[in-house]
């Protein structure tokens, strides 16, 4: 009896650290989607940047505009002031810190390998969503990569058009199965995001090579923190130009990620 009652507090004891592992990778997992969705509605103003009234006039209609239903919105604003504070006085500094210590050469290439290493996450998902000529493409780019291009460290396939990576994953896959449409979230510490996304994010860890080859929880998050900074270093800045170009900073991230992800679905 005391040999299964030991067995048992093991089993308990090795789900709970497995649940945690998953809930962390998760949600750093999730920390560059703040600097992709100020990149993504960022680059709205310069389009109209000719005509001042024009420019103030299409954000005032952009500060109107729901693009995704939002029934947790006073927890999302909360969140969004959170999330500012961490992104504008520990995530850039660290990231400005780095980019002055680590040349661009070695930062692309931590970040070029990353992005080989998890082909299988973009490879399967696009298997899933039928897009059968996106899957081969993706094993074409990571066989060029993992070969000629030294294990990944040299993006070689950026040179063929027509081998580009396509950030698939299984928050778009849910959308092609039928999952439109689905409530904004802003979770704490790590920026916007869907229901349906955040969901998507746990499946996507287990199929990450990272998530099986790196042992214990500390090393996980500390790999994570560091990719998100690295991440952050390529794109000082964009975080402070969407807040200077539009009128409500939190309704333009919103939709800037979420006009973002459909047309990442849409592709």
């Amino acid at each position: 009896m005391r040999g299964n009652s030991k067995t048992m507090k093991r089993k308990v004891r090795f789900s709970g650290e497995a649940f945690v592992a998953i809930l962390c990778l998760l949600c750093l997992s999730l920390l560059p989607a703040v600097g992709q969705a100020a990149a993504a509605a960022a680059s709205q103003p310069q389009a109209a940047a000719a005509e001042p009234d024009d420019y103030e006039d299409e954000y005032e209609d952009d500060a109107k505009k729901v693009t995704v239903a939002d029934p947790l919105e006073p927890f999302n604003q909360d969140m969004y002031v959170l999330n500012d504070f961490l992104i504008l006085y520990v995530l850039e500094p660290a990231a400005k810190v780095e980019k002055k210590v680590i040349p661009w050469e070695f930062r692309t290439i931590a970040r070029n390998m990353l992005q080989n290493i998890r082909f299988p996450v973009r490879f399967v998902n696009a298997l899933l969503q039928a897009k059968l000529e996106k899957a081969g493409d993706e094993f074409a780019s990571f066989f060029l990569n993992s070969t000629v291009g030294f294990l990944g460290m040299a993006d070689v396939s950026a040179a063929y058009p027509g081998l580009k990576k396509n950030p698939e994953d299984m928050g778009q896959t849910f959308a092609v199965w039928g999952w439109e449409e689905s409530s904004f979230l802003t979770i704490p510490f790590f920026g916007p995001s869907t229901l349906r996304d955040a969901l998507g994010k746990l499946p996507d860890i287990v199929m990450d090579p990272l998530f099986w080859l790196i042992e214990g929880v500390p090393a996980s998050i500390g790999m994570r923190a560091g990719e998100a900074v690295d991440d952050t270093s390529f794109r000082i800045g964009d975080y402070e130009a969407i807040k200077k170009a539009s009128i409500d900073p939190y309704v333009a991230i919103r939709n800037g990620y979420i006009q973002n992800r459909q047309k990442l679905i849409g592709e």
